[in-house]
């Protein structure tokens, strides 16, 4: 009695509620990620945590079945399902927690987080560049395209518009300047 108030105390208390099931499927990785490390002397990937978890509920089925004569379906995990579970149960760090200090001066996760989505730099400098491209003549504009936004080789550069490796690298070398002038 004492000890499942004490459980439910330290359940119920958390800065962040996590759902009982979440919880227990965290619990259940928890122990295949340390059974797996000690097996394999390394540390586990998901897939052979999920691997593990499915093997163990399917022998508790198989046992309850034996125990007490209920045939139940084991729940079948996904690498995702396994995952959100673990993060989940990870303890929420404060973004003023510091990563590096040197000398009292500290950097925190604050200061390494970025908004990946909504750069307002970014996206300047991509109508920029755009404006800048405007001005090239349309070979030129077509071999930084290939070069920088296709992933291209100058050779497969030069094979492709009909000319050489050296004059593929003039032309860009012209256009770069061409658009940084123009920027």
């Amino acid at each position: 009695m004492i000890i499942g108030e004490i459980r439910r105390y330290l359940r119920d208390n958390n800065m962040i509620r996590v759902s009982r099931s979440v919880r227990d499927t965290a619990y259940k990785a928890l122990a295949a990620r340390e059974k797996l490390a000690i097996k394999l002397s390394r540390e586990a990937t998901l897939e052979e945590i999920t691997e593990e978890v499915n093997k163990k509920a399917k022998l508790d089925a198989e046992e309850k079945m034996k125990v007490e004569g209920i045939k139940t379906e084991p729940i079948v995990y996904t690498v995702k399902m396994i995952s959100d579970a673990l993060d989940a149960v990870v303890a929420p760090v404060s973004l003023y927690e510091p990563v590096y200090s040197d000398n009292g001066d500290s950097i925190y996760i604050m200061d390494q987080l970025c908004d990946n989505k909504n750069n307002d730099t970014l996206w300047t400098e991509s109508i920029a560049i755009g404006e800048a491209m405007k001005k090239l003549s349309s070979r030129e504009n077509k071999i930084i395209n290939m070069r920088f936004f296709m992933g291209k080789t100058q050779m497969e550069v030069a094979a492709e518009v009909g000319i050489s490796q050296a004059q593929v690298s003039r032309l860009e070398k012209g256009a770069l300047a061409t658009i940084k002038k123009n920027i």
